[in-house]
């Protein structure tokens, strides 16, 4: 699902305008871009919780040049789920066949 289906489905359920959707689905966003830069975590009960994660310091490799580069340790944006929407998701999505 897009962000443009995402919009497009709530603005049906709401019976609001797509373009007032829209506003509300581009502020959430933003807020939680912001808490996320200002250093905090976003929780969100029964959905889950949007989190900084610290990655350690490694060694690379450039390949095309042959020599190691050290990559120095930077947080990342993650995503962590709720365990009711890991179960619901468990029990609803049927495993497809590879």
């Amino acid at each position: 699902m897009t962000k443009a289906e995402l919009v497009n489905t709530i603005s049906n359920k709401l019976g609001t305008e797509k373009n007032e959707t829209q506003k509300v689905v581009e502020a959430f966003m933003q807020e939680i871009r912001t808490a996320m830069f200002n250093g905090e975590n976003v929780y969100l009960r029964g959905f889950g919780s949007f989190v900084i994660k610290t990655r350690a310091a490694k060694t690379g490799r450039n390949i095309s040049k042959n020599i190691a580069i050290e990559i120095p340790s930077h947080n990342i944006p993650a995503f962590k789920p709720s365990k009711t929407f890991v179960e619901k998701v468990k029990t609803k999505v049927p495993v497809e066949a590879k």
